[in-house]
């Protein structure tokens, strides 16, 4: 499982080094996972604060949607310049340092009491929470064997998921308590606090931090270096670290690494509309600010079921290593439900729980295709060195997509109705599926020998 090297030669470590090194990886893997459940506590509190949002202050859908496209804008230049910066200090520091930077910000929040000074508190917050994906997917690349990438990474991608339940729920339950606005972010900051030096104290960044030396058996190239992926990166030890500039001019030389980022584009954002504005949607088509709060969280919820399906489905079934037939497998299903959603929400008195049953499917359609993008894609392409630039740029690029749907979706919804913001939604799912159609075929080509 795990190895030391001494002069260029592989030795295993001790029974007693490799039992200590697997309980750290298994605390290491448990805080990634529910430290990033902490991250959502802190980031999708504010949708669920919209409908207070709107009590409080008369804001319309456009002005709130001014705080999430704008915030959407910081998260992207936060993944830009964070993902590489993961790979330079360290996945677990990065990590460390966005959840106490989220912490603070919260707090901040909760102080402020203008338009504008929600949109600047909310931008700084989201500059920090871009480190926690970067930070988590370069850690755990440090940890665990390229074979295991999909299983893997289908778990831990499970924390952003169910961090979006539990957010909403969290908030959810909140508001059904009347706490107030301010509320819906201290008691998520305060939570993370907890979670944070929980975090600080049971993980280590890589192997070798426990056993000085130590690297996963699988983490090396063998001798005459071919067993390199596709970008060259992802069996470089952590010896041979390659800059930043090698990592991203050699991912960029990629087709199949630029298709990944129209399709990150694309679904990010179907997603950011989604987490922003489901429980605004349902409190606009008449359920109560709590219930609707509440009932918005089926999505995330079955997005946890997709996330997991996905990654062990590609892991033990995908032909010559294409994962994305899945994914637009899944997004053609997408393209139905949400015309479901279209149809359903055209009407004087709504179906609310047909309508909830075609957002909880659209979350396991989409969720499960989204998380593959920065999860085990990214450890398939460039593997635990080239990382954090990796999810970093292919995060970025979502993201952009992300802050101006989550700005047009708001204003769109009060000009024209939530039916046509669905409509549309429905047709960039339709070229998301696309999209992945297209990066199967290239997955197809690359393991028949077309191009490297």
């Amino acid at each position: 499982m795990f190895h030391t090297l001494q002069n260029g030669i592989k030795t295993p470590v001790s029974p007693a080094e490799n039992a200590r090194l697997l309980r750290w990886r298994t605390s290491t893997f448990w805080v990634c996972l529910i430290g990033y459940v902490g991250y959502y506590l802190c980031r999708g509190n504010l949708s669920a604060a919209f409908p207070l949002l709107e009590q409080e202050f008369g804001y319309s859908n456009t002005q709130l949607g001014l705080i999430a496209s704008l915030s959407e804008m910081a998260y992207a230049a936060g993944k830009f310049v964070n993902g590489p910066l993961a790979d330079r200090l360290g996945g677990r520091k990065i990590f460390l340092v966005g959840m106490a930077g989220a912490i603070l910000w919260n707090f901040i929040f909760a102080l402020s009491g203008s338009l504008t000074a929600f949109i600047v508190v909310w931008c700084c917050c989201r500059y920090f929470l871009a480190m926690g994906w970067g930070g988590l997917t370069k850690t755990i690349g440090n940890w665990y064997p390229r074979d295991r990438n999909g299983t893997v990474m289908g778990l831990i991608s499970v924390n952003f998921q169910f961090g979006g339940v539990a957010a909403t729920l969290f908030a959810g339950s909140l508001v059904a308590m009347g706490v107030s606005w301010q509320g819906i972010f201290i008691y998520p900051a305060l939570v993370l606090t907890a979670i944070l030096i929980w975090s600080t104290l049971a993980s280590r960044a890589k192997p070798g931090d426990v056993v000085p030396g130590a690297l996963v058996s699988e983490a090396l190239p063998d001798a005459t270096g071919k067993t390199k992926t596709r970008a060259q990166l992802a069996n470089y030890g952590p010896e041979e670290n390659p800059s930043v500039r090698i990592i991203l001019t050699t991912l960029l030389r990629l087709p199949i690494y630029r298709q990944l980022l129209v399709y990150s584009f694309l679904t990010t954002l179907l997603r950011s509309v989604f987490l922003f504005w489901t429980p605004k949607f349902l409190f606009d088509i008449g359920l109560s600010a709590s219930t609707a709060i509440l009932q918005s969280a089926v999505f995330p919820l079955l997005g946890v079921l997709g996330t997991l399906f996905i990654g062990w489905y590609t892991d033990h079934h995908a032909r010559n290593g294409d994962r994305a037939r899945m994914m637009w497998i899944m997004l053609s299903v997408l393209v139905f439900c949400m015309l479901g959603i279209t149809v359903l929400s055209t009407a004087e008195n709504p179906n609310f729980n047909l309508i909830l049953v075609f957002l909880g499917a659209s979350g396991f359609f989409l969720l499960g295709p989204y998380s593959m993008s920065s999860g085990c894609l990214t450890l398939d392409i460039a593997g635990a060195q080239g990382a954090g630039s990796c999810t970093g740029i292919i995060d970025g690029m979502g993201y952009i997509g992300g802050a101006m749907a989550a700005f047009a979706a708001g204003a769109m919804s009060d000009y024209l109705g939530w039916p046509q913001v669905f409509l549309v939604l429905t047709g960039f799912a339709a070229v998301s599926t696309l999209s992945a159609w297209f990066m199967s075929r290239g997955f197809q080509r690359m393991a028949a020998g077309d191009s490297a």
